[in-house]
């Protein structure tokens, strides 16, 4: 019991960690953010924060990584590879698309712009754009097993990062103002229109 609430607290600590560095991330940016104003959001200690998270480079990490270990994109896996039509592969892999933007635009928007300058910050997001592409080529892999793509699984993975990455989202909703449900519909026409 002892052991469990040591643990308990260990895992607390942590996530107050992460969630600090993400919000001062996001309003401060990369750059700006000090371990000492993570640790005072955190309401840790500075060495605390080393101690759990490491300094601001492996918290960048952390943050993508705990992103993209969301229970969230294996119940997407688990729905493309259940699902039996074509149309059904695209609905889930935009839907996701779109919530994952939702949820993350704000540090994604961070991190590209810091990673010319910042080496944590352009691993942070060659890790977060490949695991997006992995997800993507799942459903490649589906729908060429569904008999219905018109490209290779390469191709079309490619297609849809073209059509599902950060950067269309952004040119959607950020520069030319469309909603997300906007961007969501027409994303999903462009997508049968491309690949099936």
């Amino acid at each position: 019991m002892h052991t469990s609430r040591r643990a308990e607290y260990a895992e607390a600590t942590r996530q107050a960690i992460i969630a600090a560095s993400r919000e001062l991330f996001v309003t401060k940016g990369y750059v700006k953010t000090t371990v000492n104003e993570i640790a005072r959001t955190a309401r840790v200690a500075p060495a605390t924060v080393y101690a759990v998270g490491g300094g601001k480079q492996d918290l960048l990490r952390t943050v993508i990584r705990d992103g993209t270990a969301s229970p969230a994109f294996d119940s997407l896996q688990a729905g493309i590879g259940a699902a039996t039509e074509p149309g059904e592969v695209l609905r889930l892999v935009v839907r996701a698309s779109r919530e994952a933007f939702a949820a993350w635009a704000d540090l994604i928007r961070v991190v590209t712009d810091t990673a010319p300058h910042e080496p944590a910050a352009a691993e942070s997001l060659r890790v977060s754009r490949q695991f997006q592409r992995d997800c993507l080529a799942a459903a490649a892999r589906r729908l060429e097993s569904l008999g219905t793509l018109r490209l290779t699984v390469d191709e079309a993975t490619d297609v849809l990062y073209y059509y599902l990455g950060n950067s269309s989202f952004f040119t959607l909703t950020g520069d030319n103002g469309w909603t997300l449900d906007g961007a969501e519909r027409w994303l999903l026409g462009a997508l049968h229109k491309a690949l099936l």
